[in-house]
């Protein structure tokens, strides 16, 4: 029995070594399962942070997260840009001008601006599971938004 249960043991952790971190779950990763809300900033050509931090609703298909936005939005400019780059927070603490999200666990991401009319449907479709209460009222928005182009949907792969 002792043998059996240390080759188990070495098998095991041949296995999670073989995993790749970006794969492995971490604290935002798990929070990003939970929260409500992520605050988010993409940042400048100079490495810095923008000013533009807002918390938002989100929806997850797989590991990427999905943000509808305003088409004016730095946000939705700064992949345009070629601005990709984003820091999310994530976790709800209310209005982003009086919250200290700082403490929360972050996670770097890429956007891009997500157009496939299937990969909208389905991330529209997952907003509507998270925030059910208030979909009735923001559904619509957002849907009249992205088909009028005054609303972007943005992808964020999370990479670190």
């Amino acid at each position: 029995m002792q043998r059996r249960a240390f080759l188990q043991a070495g098998l095991a952790s041949v296995t999670l070594a073989a995993i790749p971190a970006s794969l492995r779950a971490s604290e935002a990763n798990i929070a990003l399962l939970e929260s409500n809300l992520i605050y988010l900033s993409p940042y400048q050509s100079d490495g810095s942070l923008s000013r533009c931090q807002a918390e938002v609703w989100y929806a997850m298909l797989g590991a990427d997260v999905f943000v509808v936005t305003a088409s004016e939005s730095w946000r939705a400019q700064a992949p345009l840009k070629g601005l990709t780059r984003t820091k999310l927070w994530v976790g709800d603490l209310g209005l982003w001008k009086s919250a200290d999200y700082e403490s929360l666990p972050t996670v770097v991401a890429e956007a891009r601006v997500e157009t496939d009319e299937k990969v909208l449907e389905s991330a529209l479709q997952q907003f509507g599971y998270k925030y059910s209460r208030e979909w009735g009222k923001w559904g619509p928005r957002f849907s009249r938004g992205l088909a009028d182009g005054s609303r972007t949907m943005l992808r964020y792969g999370l990479s670190a």
